[in-house]
C-alpha cells in the first residue's frame, strides 16, 4: 500500500506534544481523548488526503464518532508506529454525506 496512514493495524499510540495536545480543544472544543475515540469507534472511513500531503508527509482523513456519537472529522499523519494528529474538528455536511454513504451495511 503506498499510503502508509491508511494502515493503522500496526500503530501502537499516539504522537501528541506541546503542540498539538491542546490546539483542537482551544480551537474546536475537542480534547485530544475524544480524538484517540474516533480511531476505536466503528464505522471508521479512512481516506487519503493528496491535497495536503507532500512527498514527505502522506496525510489522511479519518470520519468517525467518538464514544457520545459525534461526529468528527481528523487529519493525521503516521510518524514511526503512531498516530499524529493535525487537526480535528466535527464533520462538515459533506464529510457527513461521504461517512454516511460510506457506512451503510
Amino acid at each position: 500500500m503506498d499510503y502508509e496512514c491508511l494502515d493503522i493495524e500496526n500503530i501502537v499510540g499516539f504522537d501528541w506534544d506541546d503542540g498539538n495536545l491542546l490546539k483542537n480543544e482551544i480551537k474546536h472544543g475537542i480534547k485530544w481523548q475524544e480524538i484517540e475515540e474516533v480511531f476505536f469507534n466503528e464505522p471508521l472511513v479512512l481516506v487519503k488526503d493528496c491535497k495536503h500531503s507532500s512527498s514527505k508527509e502522506k496525510r489522511c482523513l479519518a470520519l468517525g464518532t467518538i464514544d457520545n456519537r459525534e461526529l468528527l472529522s481528523v487529519i493525521f499523519t503516521i510518524r514511526y508506529d503512531k498516530i499524529r494528529v493535525v487537526s480535528a474538528r466535527a464533520m462538515s455536511k459533506k464529510e457527513r454525506k461521504f461517512y454516511e454513504e460510506n457506512t451503510k451495511f
